[in-house]
């Protein structure tokens, strides 16, 4: 099986690494492995793919989507977004909308439908 591109050096894993929860230091349960967990999460945001194909080595895609969604219900997104915004070096690994196409039928755009007569 082909090994999944890595998005993450290690410089940046050292910068983001205390910002995200789940450390030992912090109260509740320590997060498995946190730079897989966001590897998976850029994966998806690069490449735009449902959450179902996220592959194997990014672990569990279900896991992984629980996850995601817990860390955007508590603000943990939020966070690490104006913290980062900041460094040039993290800043282009966030993806907004404003880098991001949808294809026009995603935001629930009706389809046009030629004239019958």
């Amino acid at each position: 099986m082909q090994e999944v591109r890595k998005l993450l050096c290690d410089e940046q894993w050292e910068k983001l690494s205390p910002l995200l929860p789940g450390k030992p230091s912090d109260p509740g349960a320590t997060a498995q492995d946190n730079r897989l967990f966001l590897e998976a999460v850029l994966w998806i945001m690069r490449t735009g793919s449902p959450w179902r194909d996220l592959p194997a080595e990014l672990g569990n895609w279900h896991t992984t989507y629980t996850r995601f969604k817990r860390w955007g219900e508590s603000g943990v997104w939020q966070r690490v977004c104006e913290i980062v915004s900041g460094d040039r070096d993290l800043k282009m690994l966030m993806i907004d909308s404003t880098v991001v196409r949808a294809h026009q039928h995603a935001a629930g755009a009706k389809k046009k439908r030629g004239h019958r007569q």
